[in-house]
């Protein structure tokens, strides 16, 4: 790979702030994938998320809770271990606007009523991360040493 596009991707000057945003985000993206994804916490799984997500306009469901899924879970756990962050997270900042301008505008900001501001903190954390990178401790920086 390029040196210098390998550093732009995997260079961070983050440090602790980068830690401590990547990790709960992180675990909260790979959560919600994995309700998608395999019914774990509650989640009605592929077929039932698909089904949903086929009954509001996006289809075909079952693609498009394989992708959303597979962007959080595989997206999250990487965030949390620091491993191509900036990738990851700006494919979850995608798929946190898709589901606010899919499910949630309609509703307004608050939660109480299936509002965004979930979806847009999250966003907004995971653009933060494209930005700075995975920072000082993570896979990342490992590897950026390496190269």
């Amino acid at each position: 790979m390029n040196a210098q596009f390998t550093k732009a991707l995997l260079q961070s000057n983050g440090g602790f702030a980068a830690l401590a945003l990547r990790v709960p985000v992180g675990l909260i993206l790979a959560a919600h994938g994995a309700q998608k994804l395999f019914g774990w916490f509650g989640g009605y799984g592929l077929e039932g998320t698909g089904q949903w997500l086929a009954s509001i306009g996006l289809e075909p469901g079952y693609l498009m809770a394989l992708l959303a899924g597979g962007a959080e879970f595989f997206g999250g756990l990487a965030l949390v271990l620091g491993l191509l962050t900036r990738p990851a997270a700006v494919v979850a900042a995608f798929t946190m606007l898709v589901a606010i301008f899919a499910v949630h505008i309609g509703n307004g900001l608050f939660m109480a009523n299936n509002g965004y501001e979930y979806a847009l903190t999250l966003y907004a954390a995971t653009v933060a991360l494209a930005i700075q990178g995975a920072g000082r401790f993570s896979v990342d920086n490992l590897l950026q040493k390496e190269s």
